[in-house]
């Protein structure tokens, strides 16, 4: 680089105009000279620095020609999720404004239920204080844009993983925790019944919310089968509840585990009396696989989301609870449920930027599957025994890697 800039020097300026006085010129000659050094010196010195790598980000140190570079101590990754959350010291964890089973408000402004459990299970795993969690209820049509700008961290909000919303709204989805399909609900004075079909919304007017794959579904499923419907959507889908219930509305349709919770909610509270609301039809007409959300292109964090639940998993695959996990620290049943629980040599949990005991953390505190499902779904009348929400050797499709 430097050889260019010397070839490109003018040499014709150094030599003497006609009339000059030599010594004069021979003054300008060295000055000239002494301002060619001097850039010289200055892109050497550029050069150099160009190859020493140095940056404000990492540190750099050379001894006999091995480089070692020290990162940061962020916390997390640089600019990652899992150093911001650690940095305010909680998490924000965006779930349903309301949803029975999965996420119900309560007076303090916190959330009961499947999915808020899972908030609290990150927040035990990160903290070690499950409570450590700021809850966002939002709707179906704010939760994208929500998460895209960083007003939340994570959603745990009954979110159906999907291809058009895995590749074009800049989120990645983590393990299904609940395998979920769509149904109907329709009243049985109007006469529907268990063995009701699609074709049997011909002609009716149904409600929904929008901003799902709920409109998509219901839409193509009735022309599929030949049904005309007139459809109607709403915001949120408790205002369609209470147009269904005003009787605006015929049907009203979403994932079964929501029309579940709602009928279980009406019987409850003497609203209606058993067999008043049918669910139908018997086989769901969708797949809904619901479960974590977050950014994409953030590994360190999608990492930590996704084995916080399948530790849930698989301290269940061991019947390792809530009630059992002290004994099973103090006595791993194999060498996989120490390393989960983070008491054997090769702990993998630190290699994650949490804590050794951060699972054996969401275990005591929040619990395995199967003690988060049975305090917030059985309840409400679900079953979990051979359903796909069971575990794997039990005809279930709940299956997490090895931890090891």
């Amino acid at each position: 680089m430097w050889h260019t800039a010397y070839v490109g020097t003018n040499f014709a300026s150094c030599r003497r105009s006609p009339g000059t006085d030599k010594y004069a010129s021979r003054r300008g000659d060295s000055l000239n000279m002494i301002k060619r050094l001097a850039v010289l010196i200055a892109i050497l010195a550029m050069v150099a620095a160009a190859c020493s790598g140095t940056s404000e980000d990492d540190t750099t140190t050379t001894v006999a020609d091995a480089t070692t570079t020290v990162a940061p101590d962020t916390g997390g990754q640089t600019g990652g999720t899992l150093a911001e959350v650690v940095a305010r010291g909680s998490l924000r964890c965006g779930v349903s404004t309301n949803a029975i089973g999965f996420a119900e408000p309560q007076d303090d402004g916190s959330f009961n239920g499947f999915d808020a459990d899972y908030c609290r299970a990150v927040a035990a795993a990160i903290f070690g204080d499950s409570t450590a969690v700021e809850f966002v209820g939002l709707t179906a049509a704010e939760r994208f844009t929500s998460l895209a700008n960083r007003d939340v961290d994570v959603l745990f909000r009954n979110t159906t993983w999907t291809q058009s919303r895995d590749t074009e709204i800049g989120g990645d989805f983590g393990p299904t925790t609940f395998f979920d399909g769509q149904q109907i609900m329709g009243k049985a004075s109007f006469g529907f019944s268990d063995s009701s079909t699609l074709a049997d919304v011909d002609g009716a007017k149904l409600c929904t919310n929008a901003g799902t794959t709920t409109e998509k579904n219901i839409t193509e499923g009735a022309a599929t089968v030949g049904a005309t419907i007139e459809l109607v959507t709403v915001e949120e889908f408790p205002q369609a509840m209470e147009q269904f219930r005003s009787g605006a509305c015929d049907l009203v349709t979403t994932d079964g585990s929501g029309l579940f919770g709602e009928r279980f909610a009406a019987v409850g509270s003497g609203e209606i009396a058993e067999g008043d609301w049918i669910i139908f039809p018997t086989a769901p007409i969708s797949k809904e696989p619901l479960g974590p959300m977050y950014r994409q292109n953030d590994s360190e964090w999608a990492d930590v989301i996704n084995w916080v639940v399948f530790a849930t998993f698989i301290a269940d695959e061991k019947d390792i609870n809530q009630g059992n996990v002290a004994a099973a620290i103090a006595s791993p049943p194999d060498p996989e449920a120490g390393r989960l629980l983070g008491v054997t040599d090769d702990n993998l949990q630190t290699k994650m930027g949490l804590s050794a005991d951060a699972f054996a953390n969401v275990i005591s505190q929040v619990g395995n599957y199967n003690d988060i499902y049975e305090r917030t779904l059985i309840p409400l009348g679900f079953v979990r025994a051979g359903s796909p929400n069971d575990i794997w050797f039990k005809g279930g499709l709940l299956y997490a890697p090895p931890a090891r």
